[in-house]
């Protein structure tokens, strides 16, 4: 593997205009706590209204900006008993992912560096991402694979050693062990009881080491020598072997 790669500054103004949209729409304190509020399950709109404190108008419009950012979605259900019986109702739910998924998106969006004149962005990314943090309490960092029949599947980063490698069902690692496990497709690693590599943490840092694997392990394209830990960075790629098979993880900390 040539050529050091990272996440490229995005130029794209359509896209940082879309950007910008979605955060403004997660600006709001009473957004994030009607996604806090429906995440447990569908709620009907007098429910959400009750509980953030909002006329019915009002709390539809705040629903209606989070369905339009795919944030949200509707569907069929029943309210309340009453006297007249069982009502249909829309009821709204978390879109599919969930607060999982909107702590990954604004984990890739604060790695990717913006163009100038966009600076402003990257204040607000931090702003709203803090404020999603606080309402989700998802402190602990992840790893988002890219590519494979796993493609955008989150890894939370907990414990002191990670074992990642490719799961081997006839090898079940200890309960105790928390372990950053492929699906069986991606062939070009080595089995996670060998492990392919290791994360391990010192205080506040991460750091990663490839364990002898066949394919490698590579930061930012870069391979690492086999039994030396290297320091992560918010953003970095990592590499497990290369082609066909292989797998690759964007790196994301909250710190």
């Amino acid at each position: 593997m040539t050529g050091k790669k990272t996440i490229s500054v995005s130029s794209d103004p359509q896209f940082l205009e879309e950007l910008s949209e979605y955060l403004e729409v997660l600006s709001s304190p009473v957004r994030l706590k009607i996604l806090k509020f429906v995440e447990p399950g569908p709620k009907e709109i007098t429910a959400i209204a009750e509980h953030i404190g909002m006329t019915y108008q009002n709390t539809k419009k705040h629903l209606d900006r989070l369905a339009a950012m795919s944030l949200v979605k509707r569907d069929a259900g029943f309210g309340r008993e009453t006297d007249r019986g069982i009502a249909p109702v829309w009821k709204y739910s978390l879109a599919d992912g969930g607060l999982a998924n909107l702590t990954k998106t604004l984990g890739i969006f604060s790695s990717i560096p913006v163009s100038p004149g966009y600076n402003d962005i990257r204040k607000r990314i931090e702003k709203v991402r803090e404020s999603v943090i606080a309402t989700t309490g998802v402190r602990s960092p992840v790893l988002i694979l890219m590519g494979g029949i796993a493609d955008g599947r989150v890894f939370p980063v907990n414990g002191d050693r990670i074992p990642v490698g490719r799961e081997d069902p006839g090898q079940p690692l200890p309960g105790t062990v928390a372990a950053v496990s492929l699906p069986e497709q991606y062939l070009a690693v080595t089995r996670v009881n060998k492990p392919h590599a290791m994360l391990s943490r010192s205080g506040k840092e991460w750091m990663i080491e490839d364990n002898g694997s066949t394919g490698g392990t590579y930061l930012n394209s870069e391979r690492l020598a086999p039994g030396k830990k290297t320091l992560l960075a918010n953003g970095d790629l990592i590499d497990l072997s290369v082609g066909t098979n292989a797998a690759r993880f964007l790196f994301v900390s909250y710190d």
